[in-house]
């Protein structure tokens, strides 16, 4: 009889769909004590929740997160809503004793995940947020080879994030759909959006980032709100780059935008080692492209591996060699991991304090393009 984990879901825009869908496909797939069981979701407008329950399977719904927190048959809460909402839900869920999995970023800014790392600290209970591209099995391979030492010295980190969804001045900001072009909700725009994954990913295989210098864009000043009807300033980044140094001594170069036309989700990055190479694109993200100058010279030259073996990372729960999975199950993985972490009581990676650490990084680079100059993270 497998163990029961009541989920409490706040929110059921899209990250509320991919993770619902994490619940629901996980023990098809994966040999846990665990089960999660869609206990309850929870929104203002009942009539799109009441949709949304329907579809996923939640037993119940509720309009008010802090009922939600009441509840003695939750026992996780699940937080996908805007960015500044996570504070005060992960703080309150702390406090009530219930385990939390919270949508990146962490919080608006640093100050406020320090506090939200302290409350899950004091209370003791286990908590991850939804970094998932760790979860592609590719670039979980990634991690491996790297620790394995493989690519030896690295020398240099490079990402990108780029879209092209905001280009047009007539698209309003704020609102359910568009809340992360309104800084009072976002915080920021690519840099906590989208640089956040990259940022993440980064310090999982490569280390921590001590300093960044960084320049950041707003490309249209000024766009309707939607939920006022009025023109007003646009707050967010539509654009930001910015070089690093790592601890490790290598560099890094960062690059995300929503005015990339043409791109939809072009996510990759390359890491260079003095003996090898690896680089990884999200529109081919079962793939690997791996260098290794040890090759015989007539031979040697970019391979591209095909991560789909059972031995790879995650695959030996899926299909046969040769087939892929995709993004849907990035969100599979971790459920899996977050479930696995349960039995063994260990942490379930990244932890709040975990990321605190890209939050820091996204405060450093949004402060370094004010200044004009190098900060320390």
């Amino acid at each position: 009889m497998k163990k029961e984990l009541r989920i409490g879901m706040i929110g059921y825009g899209f990250m509320g769909r991919t993770h619902s869908n994490g619940y629901r496909r996980v023990n098809n797939f994966f040999d846990l004590e665990y089960t999660p069981v869609l206990k309850a979701a929870c929104a203002r407008n009942q009539e799109e929740l009441q949709k949304f329950a329907d579809q996923w399977g939640y037993e119940s719904t509720e309009n008010d997160w802090r009922k939600l927190l009441e509840r003695d048959d939750i026992d996780a809460i699940d937080i996908c809503v805007p960015n500044n909402l996570h504070k005060e839900i992960a703080i309150a869920a702390a406090e009530a004793g219930k385990m939390i999995l919270c949508e990146k970023p962490l919080a608006m800014n640093s100050a406020e995940g320090e506090e939200m790392c302290a409350a899950v600290e004091k209370a003791g209970v286990p908590n991850t947020v939804w970094y998932n591209y760790r979860r592609v099995p590719a670039v979980t391979h990634a991690k491996n080879i790297i620790d394995s030492g493989k690519l030896g010295r690295i020398f240099h980190y490079r990402a990108n994030f780029l879209q092209d969804w905001t280009i047009s001045d007539d698209l309003p900001q704020g609102g359910n759909a568009l809340w992360r072009l309104d800084v009072k909700a976002a915080g920021s725009g690519v840099t906590g959006d989208l640089l956040a994954h990259c940022i993440d990913t980064a310090v999982w295989l490569n280390g921590s980032v001590t300093e960044v210098t960084a320049m950041t864009e707003t490309f249209i000043k000024e766009r309707v709100h939607q939920e006022t009807g009025e023109v007003t300033p646009v707050g967010i980044d539509d654009a930001c780059s910015f070089l690093c140094r790592f601890e490790n001594g290598s560099l890094g170069l960062f690059e995300s935008t929503r005015y990339a036309r043409g791109h939809k989700a072009l996510y990759t990055f390359e890491v260079n080692g003095e003996n090898a190479s690896v680089k990884w694109d999200l529109h081919d993200l079962h793939r690997l492209d791996y260098f290794d100058h040890a090759d015989e010279g007539a031979l040697r030259g970019w391979r591209s591996i095909h991560v789909t073996d059972s031995d790879h990372p995650y695959m030996g729960n899926w299909w046969v060699p040769g087939l892929q999975i995709g993004y849907e199950h990035t969100f599979v993985h971790q459920v899996a991991d977050f479930l696995k972490s349960l039995e063994t009581g260990e942490a379930c990676p990244p932890t709040f304090r975990d990321a605190l650490e890209t939050q820091r990084v996204c405060d450093a680079v949004l402060k370094s393009a004010k200044s004009r100059s190098w900060e320390k993270v």
